[in-house]
């Protein structure tokens, strides 16, 4: 058995894990319903029979390539029912997962690639107009370690993973037993120093987030709406996990189309989601559109960005049942609250973020205090399905206590009743629909623009993704390109696209604290009462 980390060895000693891996799931689940098809708006009309023996095949073929049971293997692929497989083939190989979302560029991939110490990289060859092909032709030879690059749904590339599946068709080989205590995934997270935390879970963490979501569900025959990205913590979970741990259905939508999102809902009788506050809106309006009441949809758990409570209210009010309530968490502390049920309070699932469930939680204040009910602090988050740590043992240690809570970063307060409410956060991140982008990587890069003196990144209202970019600039001269010129600046540097400034604002000077440090609190109220008055 692997070692497990101070913080979880209580919870190996009590009946509160699995001791089951999705592939441990998987094999059951073929042998009982062999035919039920799983991902149900995918042409090839996968059941859980096929995509187990495809996985098995995939994670055999990975062997034969010379990999071995602790690898790091990524994925760089949109919502496609070919991440399932290779997520499966993973739990089933005993290798370690890393999703890389479709919207990082160079830059960030080759970070991630070269952190994880990746072995095999699995990567669309083409997706909404972005040639990665062509990025893996630049990047590769900055990445001595990664032994094999695999293209799904190729035209022209080779190897490929129809190719791998079929060739580890013909193999016999045992796959190994694999310790449900081992380090399964290996997700990124933007961290405030610019340099993204690799976030580590084992099969049994990630499974009792699965269990106990289910279970606070309570849909029997769910059927899962999966529009959030595989690649974050709420889809891989929700999508990728969820249908191995629970027996549920998925419908995966590549891209998020509100409209096509409500025909999904209604063919397939949907019954829930996971996705974030613009999906929310976006959603209900196109309902309306289409004269839907979306009268299959029963849970739709709402977070990752600020979720205005009117808009919880409104979208419990315009739908047939009511189904929207606010969550939260984090790739640490996923589902840290499962939320308040609509049809427990209407009130509570729009007012507040839930109670903990499967967690503990502590309001603290700067010295770690806990404060009294009602008072904002840090929220401070422990529980069976929190990560093992990071892969960089210091900032396991700089964001663990030393009795096994994780240091959210977020600020907010309990109610009398115990409901978590979400006020602010502490860390400089800027949540851009569900997004969560570090200010410090981009204002690296504007740092070495010829223009720049001096620049500080800050989230600022949007009326759709909750957050926007307001970089806050002082000019080196008399020059002032435009935003443009810096949108474009960036993009080259390597950054996706959604970590480009959406407004700039040229400054004498910024404030700062007696210390030193740049008050971005004054300039988040700066910008947004801007807004404000133009509105």
């Amino acid at each position: 058995m692997h070692a497990l980390p101070d913080h979880l060895k209580a919870y190996a000693q009590g009946d509160v894990w699995s001791d089951k891996t999705i592939g441990d799931r998987a094999r059951i689940w073929a042998e009982q319903l062999p035919d039920e098809v799983i991902f149900l708006n995918d042409p090839t009309k996968p059941t859980y029979a096929s995509l187990l023996a495809d996985s098995e095949a995939l994670a055999r073929g990975l062997y034969d390539l010379g990999l071995k049971q602790g690898d790091v293997i990524s994925f760089q692929v949109p919502n496609w029912v070919e991440a399932a497989v290779i997520n499966l083939a993973a739990s089933l190989g005993g290798f370690v997962i890393n999703p890389i979302v479709p919207i990082y560029r160079d830059a960030e991939v080759v970070q991630m690639l070269g952190d994880s110490g990746s072995r095999a990289f699995f990567v669309a060859e083409t997706f909404r107009n972005h040639d990665y092909a062509a990025m893996v032709d630049r990047i590769r030879p900055q990445l001595p370690e990664l032994l094999h690059v695999v293209y799904v749904r190729t035209a022209e590339r080779a190897p490929n993973l129809a190719d791998l599946i079929e060739h580890g068709q013909g193999i016999s080989l045992a796959l190994p037993q694999v310790d449900p205590n081992a380090v399964k995934l290996l997700l990124y997270t933007s961290g405030t120093t610019g340099r993204p935390k690799a976030v580590l879970h084992s099969h049994n963490t990630l499974d009792r987030v699965a269990q106990v979501g289910f279970r606070h569900s309570g849909i029997n025959g769910d059927i899962t709406l999966m529009p959030s990205p595989v690649t974050h913590i709420s889809g891989y979970s929700g999508g990728l996990e969820k249908p191995f741990a629970v027996g549920s259905r998925t419908v995966l939508m590549e891209m998020w189309n509100a409209a096509e999102a409500v025909e999904l809902i209604d063919r397939f009788g949907v019954t829930s989601t996971v996705a974030a506050t613009p999906f929310l809106h976006e959603l209900c309006d196109a309902a309306a559109a289409k004269g839907s009441a979306l009268s299959s949809f029963r849970r739709f758990a709402c977070g990752g960005a600020a979720v205005p409570a009117d808009l919880v209210h409104s979208a419990n009010g315009r739908l047939a049942n009511p189904c929207a309530y606010r969550v939260f968490g984090s790739s640490e502390v996923p589902m840290a609250t499962q939320g308040i049920l609509p049809e427990t309070s209407l009130h509570k699932a729009a007012e507040t973020d839930g109670k903990a469930i499967d967690y503990e939680l502590r309001i603290v204040d700067d010295e770690g205090r806990d404060v009294t009910t009602g008072v904002d602090g840090e929220v401070l988050a422990r529980g069976p399905a929190m990560f093992l740590g990071y892969a960089d043992a210091a900032q396991t240690a700089e964001s663990i206590t030393e009795d096994g809570y994780f240091r959210t970063g977020d600020i907010g307060h309990l109610t009398p009743e115990g409901a978590l409410v979400i006020t602010g956060r502490k860390k400089d991140l800027i949540i851009r629909g569900g997004e969560n982008i570090s200010a410090k990587e981009i204002e690296d890069v504007l740092h070495t623009h010829p223009a720049v003196r001096e620049t500080a990144v800050v989230a600022m209202p949007h009326p759709r993704l909750g957050e926007g970019i307001c970089a806050f600039i002082i000019p080196k001269d008399a020059s002032r390109p435009n935003i443009a010129d810096i949108t474009a600046f960036v993009s080259d540097a390597g950054l996706a696209k959604q970590k480009c400034p959406e407004r700039i604002e040229w400054v004498d000077d910024l404030p700062h604290t007696a210390s030193g440090k740049i008050r971005k609190d004054q300039l988040r109220a700066q910008i947004k009462a801007m807004i404000e008055e133009a509105a």
